[in-house]
Formats: C-alpha cells, structure tokens, sequence
C-alpha cells in the first residue's frame, strides 16, 4: 500500500491550453523549411498550416497528451500518487477524437480534469519536432483559445474546485488566451494567502503578451522561467543584464500585492544549476548529472520541472526539497519521449 501524501484532493489547481502533442524526430531541412529555431516554443501561423500533415506523413510520429500546464499538473500527481485526484485541471476541448484521447489520458493519470467542451474549433494540437537533445513546439490552439471565464471558471461547481485548492498553477502560455480568468483565480489565491505560480513559458510571452504579464506578475508568488526566458523577460522589463542570478533577483523585487509572503523566483539552465532568489538571497542548486546518451527527448523537461516542484510545494515541504524533487522529475522525463513516466517515482 502506498503511504498517503500529505496532500488532499483537488489541493493543486492548473488551468491551460489542453494540447495533444505530435512528436517526431524531424531532420533540419525541416526546420528550415518552417522556419523554426532547433529550441523553441511558438504559436502556429498559416504558413506552418502544411507542417502539421507533412510531420505525419514523412515522420514517424509518436501521439501525447500535452499542454504545459496540464502537464506539470499529471507530473505532480504522478509524484504524490495517493491520493488521486490531488491535480485538479480546467481547459478547453473539442468535442472530437482528440479530445476524447485527453480525456482518456487525464484519467488514466489521476487528475480531476473539467474540460469546457465546444464544437466551434477541434482540439488543440502542438508539434513537437525533436532534434538531437532539442524541441522546437509549434502550437496550434485551436479549442484551448476558446476558454470562456463566463461559460466554465465562473460556474459555481467549477469555482468550488478553485476555492479548495491552496496551490495554483498557470503557464505564461494562457496569457494569450484568457487573462480574465487568470486574475480571477490569481486575486483569489492572494486575498486568500494562498500560492500562486505563473510560468514565463517562452520568449514570445515575455515580449508580445508582456502587458497580460505584468497585470499578473503582482500577484505571482512563485514564478518559473528557463534562461532563455528570463533573458528575454529581463530585455523588455530593461534589467540591463543577461545574468540569470541578477534577472533572479530583480524579478524577485518586482511589486507585489500579497506581501505576506516574499516571491520566489525559479530559473532553470538545462544542464546548468537551477537559480532561485527568495527575499533575501540567491541559491544555486545542481542538476542531477545525466549522460548525453541517455537523453531521449527533452520536451516536457521544464513542465516535469515544475510538476516535480508543485508536488512538494503543495505538501508544504521546504524550498530544497521542492528543487530535489523538480531536478528529479525532469531527470525522468528526458530519458522518455514525450512528456510521459514510469508507473511510480522512485524519490525520497
């Protein structure tokens, strides 16, 4: 029998862009093609309407259920496993085959998902083409742009989920879909002294969606980046630096409306030390040393990050033991293709 965490069910809540991810090892003509950097995230534009029917034809492809939040959401169920249903997710779907798979796939990682469901737009999709040790994501919304605050997050079943969780979690990624409903769950989460964490997500968030940023930035009590992120993060917000510890810190120091409790700021460097700054000083942590070859893919690494982090982090464990259980999550994933885990964790 599997010891019982200390986390209650629907504790932990996350609300996203529910993908599914199409993976391929694709070669660099075809990044070129498109366009695409070899490590990247970015939202489809019609000339990427082709890429989607060329990487099933001339790759093999592999089908996930994705989305960032979602997740980061499944990866911390997977840590805490008793009880289930500790991930409480909201998203939107189409009513179609993928959307069935999501659903399918929520439930066999013991999740709660409550997906608004429509029949405007199919279910989104996100191609993951994978080179060497890099992905580069290009994301098709389609269904997850069509979340409506009104239609799913105000309605009184759902928002009883919010109100039991006492930990939140947002990628940067639904700034562009729903700020309403972001600050409605993130001004909950600070009138209430609860947590709430935002992801950067990508490059493209912190410049082209930086004013939906910083409506939430004041109410982020836990923010998570990677280096390149940050470094584009700190270019718009004029840092005048490129050094992650010193963008730590500064990001740390921005307003902020709870002030109950300091921000924490989580940067991570791939195979370099993961930065955090807290109200008095910045950390270094070391990742856990991986051979190359072991590396299969590392789509999913930073949302496994931030799973394995959420999972501590909603057991009140200290900071450290947070950082240990990220490093260790994301240790797993990048030794799988895709976002996906062995039946159990093996972490003390």
């Amino acid at each position: 029998m599997d010891t019982m965490s200390a986390a209650s069910s629907n504790s932990l809540f996350g609300m996203g862009n529910p993908l599914l991810d199409i993976c391929a090892i694709v070669d660099k003509d075809f990044l070129d093609k498109y366009t695409l950097k070899p490590n990247d995230q970015i939202l489809a534009e019609d000339k990427h309407k082709e890429l989607f029917e060329e990487i099933v034809k001339k790759f093999k492809v592999e089908y996930h259920a994705g989305g960032a939040t979602q997740n980061s959401i499944k990866i911390a169920q997977w840590m805490i496993q008793q009880p289930h249903k500790v991930g409480t997710f909201f998203g939107c779907i189409g009513k179609d085959k993928f959307g069935e798979i999501l659903k399918e796939k929520a439930k066999e990682a013991h999740i709660d998902a409550h997906y608004y469901e429509q029949d405007e737009e199919p279910t989104g999709t996100c191609a993951a083409c994978i080179t060497a040790d890099n992905r580069s994501l290009v994301a098709n919304l389609a269904a997850a742009n069509c979340y409506k605050k009104e239609k799913h997050l105000d309605l009184e079943e759902n928002w009883q989920l919010v109100e039991k969780a006492k930990v939140y979690y947002i990628a940067g990624f639904f700034l562009t879909v729903s700020l309403e409903s972001i600050l409605k769950v993130a001004k909950h989460a600070s009138e209430n002294n609860k947590l709430f964490c935002l992801n950067l997500s990508a490059p493209f968030i912190c410049q082209f969606f930086k004013d939906n940023l910083m409506q939430v930035m004041p109410y982020v009590d836990v923010l998570f980046g990677n280096e390149t992120e940050a470094t584009a993060f700190a270019k718009e917000q004029e840092f005048e630096t490129e050094d992650t510890k010193e963008i730590a810190k500064k990001a740390q120091a921005l307003p902020k409306v709870n002030s109950k409790r300091h921000r924490i700021v989580v940067l991570t460097q791939g195979k370099d030390e993961t930065v955090i700054a807290s109200s008095d000083k910045v950390k270094t942590f070391p990742v856990l040393k991986i051979d190359p070859k072991d590396i299969v893919d590392t789509n999913g690494a930073g949302d496994a990050f931030v799973g394995g982090f959420l999972s501590e982090l909603v057991q009140e464990k200290p900071l450290d033991q947070c950082v240990k259980a990220a490093h260790y999550a994301a240790n797993v994933i990048i030794r799988r293709a895709g976002c996906t885990f062995p039946e159990k964790p093996d972490f003390k």
